[in-house]
C-alpha cells in the first residue's frame, strides 16, 4: 500500500453517525410537537379536516394524515366517517380522568393523611398506580418520624410494598396476572418473589381489607396499607403508614391496620364512595 494512500478514518464515520442520530432525534421531537399541536387544534375547534390541520401546522397534507393516523390508533382522535372530520377521542378523556384523579386525591387526601400521621406518630402516604409501580402523591410525617425518608414522588415496586400490594390485589385479573408473570426483583431476604406465594398474599389482602409488609423493600422498614375507592367502588389509591420495625411491632400491627383502614374509608367517602 502506498504511503500516500489514505487510511479509513473511523472518526469521520463516528461523527457522521452522531450527526445522523442527532437529526433523527430532532425529527422525533418535531413529530411529537406536531402531534400535540394537532390535539390542541382539535380542542380549540372541536373538529377539523386534514386540510385545515395541515394548514395550521404548515405541513403537507400527507404529514398531517400520518400524524392523525398515529393519534387515531392510540384512541386520542377519532374521525367522523361521513364528513371526514377529526375530533378528540376517548383516549384523551381517559388521560384527563387519570390526571384528575391524582389531583383530586392529592387535595382530598391532605387532611386525612395528616390526621393519620398525627394520630399514629408515623409517616403516612397516599399512593396511586403508575403502570407497574406505586407512586406516592401525598406524605405526612408524625411526631416519631422526624428523620424518616421522603417517599413523595417515589416509584416503589408493587410486590414489595404494602401500598403496592393493595393496588396490585385490586387490579383486574388479566392486568394483575400480566404483572405477576414478570420477574419479581428481590430487595431483601424477606421479599416475596414467587408468583404463587404472592398470589396467595393478594387474596388475603382483598379478604381482610389491608396489606402488611415487614422488611420486604428495606431492612428495618414495616408498613400497613388500605385501599381508597372512588365513587364507583374502584380502588384508585392506597393509604399507608410506615416506620421502623422496632416501632411497628407485631402486637401493634392490628391496631395500625384498623386505623389505616378507617382512614382509607374516610378518604373513599371524600372521593364519593358510599354516599
Amino acid at each position: 500500500m502506498s504511503r500516500t494512500q489514505r487510511q479509513p478514518d473511523h472518526r469521520e464515520d463516528h461523527v457522521a453517525n452522531k450527526q445522523a442520530g442527532g437529526r433523527g432525534a430532532a425529527s422525533a421531537v418535531q413529530s411529537v410537537d406536531r402531534a400535540v399541536s394537532v390535539l390542541e387544534i382539535l380542542a380549540r375547534h372541536g373538529e377539523a379536516g386534514v386540510t385545515e390541520i395541515a394548514e395550521e401546522l404548515e405541513v403537507h397534507k400527507s404529514t398531517a394524515f400520518r400524524l392523525l393516523g398515529v393519534l387515531e390508533n392510540r384512541g386520542l382522535v377519532a374521525q367522523e366517517k361521513e364528513r371526514g372530520k377529526y375530533y378528540l377521542g376517548a383516549g384523551v378523556l381517559r388521560l384527563a380522568g387519570a390526571a384528575a384523579v391524582r389531583l383530586d386525591i392529592s387535595q382530598e387526601g391532605v387532611p386525612v393523611c395528616r390526621e393519620l400521621a398525627d394520630e399514629l406518630g408515623e409517616t403516612a402516604n397516599i399512593a396511586v398506580l403508575d403502570d407497574d409501580a406505586a407512586v406516592n402523591v401525598m406524605q405526612a410525617r408524625g411526631t416519631a418520624s422526624v428523620t424518616a425518608q421522603n417517599w413523595l414522588g417515589r416509584r416503589t415496586p408493587l410486590h414489595a410494598t404494602a401500598s403496592g400490594k393493595v393496588l396490585l390485589a385490586h387490579l383486574p385479573p388479566t392486568l394483575r396476572e400480566g404483572l405477576l408473570a414478570r420477574p419479581l426483583h428481590r430487595f431483601t431476604e424477606h421479599t416475596v418473589t414467587g408468583a404463587a406465594v404472592l398470589r396467595g398474599e393478594l387474596e388475603t389482602v382483598t379478604g381482610q381489607g389491608y396489606a402488611i409488609t415487614q422488611e420486604e423493600l428495606e431492612i428495618g422498614l414495616a408498613a400497613v396499607a388500605a385501599p381508597v375507592r372512588s365513587h364507583d367502588g374502584k380502588v384508585i389509591a392506597s393509604i399507608s403508614v410506615s416506620g421502623p420495625v422496632y416501632r411497628l411491632t407485631p402486637d401493634r400491627l392490628p391496631d395500625l391496620a384498623r386505623r389505616t383502614s378507617a382512614a382509607g374509608a374516610e378518604l373513599s367517602r371524600r372521593m364519593g364512595y358510599g354516599g
